[in-house]
């Protein structure tokens, strides 16, 4: 991370933060080295405030961390957290800017007891993290147009189906490859690992494996392949925390998407991976560009503008929660907090509603020049079809028979290419060119 100086001599005075930038310098760094994290220890101070936001301290014997978990993941708890329960969070860990305040930001919380796995997952993970299979240097960026798809998961899986949902949505031209693999239970991570082997060669050659059966033509190469699953507990997407297959996703000669599970769900192929998708649904839609652009960036745009709003009213809403605490019953003191609170939410919603209109006026401006640009793309498709058509008729079956063949077939439509397939007295039909012929078979000769 660029911290904005260089070194400097040490006779030179260090440069001057002000309170509020050297907070967030040191935010963005602990938010790039560390985040996300798992933490375990006790329950300390269990506070729950009135807009649903709960407090408290995780500590061990070691020391102490306090911990705020706002109203939406609290909502999800499926236990109510008692003074000295011993729990496994998943957090960011981040400064309350406006006390300078170290804190977790707990995303969710589970009672220890699932920690065995997680123990074997983290000494995993920092053993493949040394030895640099997680390095942002190593991930690849993703091909903006590939010319083939392929995907790791298994037939019943209903992340399939989202998946081919989503492409046939936004990118119905490209082709898509399966190679079907169980993804839970015994022999799973190997079944995951062959499966990725034989995209690899396709990725690699643009032959080998067929995508349909019934075509004969080349399968194209493989630019980008999705790994992905469903949702489930750590037990469940723990053949995704083998070490060989991290191993076969790191050799992948093309760029590896990871779509494992929910957004709070993490695996090591996740991290091993050129790039992790929240969910299999997210995984198809970073592989495919949609077809609107422009749509696109204005909802990207107006993504950020609601995270950022959202993260400006959870620090309010904090402070206004600390205050509340300090005052105790005076409630003429909290509302007026409340009140200024909405007010700041308003001039935030307004100023957040003036950019996103002039990005609706820029997205108008270029759907004006979009129909031209359509009907040259339709005119070229137009032609690209009649050259094609015209090619197919080349391919006519019933040119061949114009020249003086003829298709045999027997009595149950199976075709009859060798004599040594018909029997005497056996009942034929003959296709001809403008007809067909019935005939019994006498004899045959065979060379």
């Amino acid at each position: 991370m660029n911290t904005g100086f260089s070194p400097r001599p040490p006779d030179l005075a260090p440069p001057v933060w002000a309170v509020g930038a050297l907070a967030r310098a040191v935010a963005d760094a602990l938010d790039a080295r560390f985040n996300p994290v798992a933490v375990r220890g006790e329950v300390s101070g269990v506070a729950r405030a009135a807009s649903g936001h709960c407090y408290f301290t995780l500590k061990d014997a070691g020391g102490q961390l306090r911990c705020a978990m706002f109203r939406r993941a609290a909502s999800l708890l499926q236990f109510t957290p008692r003074e000295g329960d011993q729990v496994e969070v998943r957090a960011r860990l981040s400064v309350y800017e406006a006390r300078g305040d170290l804190q977790l930001v707990v995303e969710s919380m589970t009672r220890a007891g699932q920690g065995q796995l997680f123990e074997q997952f983290l000494r995993l993970k920092a053993r493949l993290e040394a030895e640099g299979l997680f390095d942002a240097g190593r991930k690849r960026a993703l091909p903006a147009q590939p010319r083939g798809i392929g995907i790791v998961t298994s037939l019943g899986a209903a992340a399939l189906h989202d998946v081919l949902t989503a492409l046939a949505r936004r990118a119905p031209h490209i082709p898509v490859l399966l190679a079907p693999a169980p993804v839970q239970g015994e022999g799973a991570a190997q079944g995951l690992r062959d499966s990725l082997s034989k995209l690899y060669l396709l990725a690699q050659t643009g032959s080998g494996l067929e995508a349909d059966l019934t075509q004969s033509r080349p399968t194209p190469p493989v630019e980008l392949i999705l790994l992905v699953r469903g949702g489930g507990s750590i037990e469940d997407l723990w053949a995704f925390n083998d070490e060989q297959l991290a191993r076969t996703i790191a050799a992948s000669p093309v760029p590896v998407i990871a779509g494992i599970g929910h957004e709070t769900d993490f695996t090591i192929a996740d991290f091993v991976a050129d790039l992790r998708a929240p969910t299999p649904t997210a995984a198809a839609e970073l592989a495919s560009a949609p077809r609107a652009q422009q749509l696109a960036e204005l909802q990207a745009a107006e993504q950020r503008l609601q995270r950022a709003l959202q993260r400006r009213l959870d620090a309010e809403a904090q402070r206004v929660d600390r205050l509340a605490a300090r005052l105790g019953r005076p409630s003429g003191a909290v509302a007026a907090e409340q009140l200024r609170l909405a007010r700041c939410g308003q001039r935030l919603q307004h100023a957040g509603a003036g950019r996103l209109q002039q990005e609706r006026d820029r997205l108008a401006r270029s759907a004006e020049r979009l129909p031209a640009a359509l009907q040259r793309a339709l005119q070229a498709q137009q032609q690209r079809l009649e050259r094609a058509e015209l090619r197919l008729g080349l391919l006519d079956p019933r040119l061949v028979l114009e020249r003086g063949y003829a298709w045999l077939q027997d009595a149950s439509g199976q075709p009859v290419t060798r004599a040594r397939q018909a029997q005497a007295g056996q009942a034929l039909a003959a296709t001809l060119a403008d007809g067909t012929v019935e005939m019994t078979v006498t004899g045959r000769s065979l060379r």
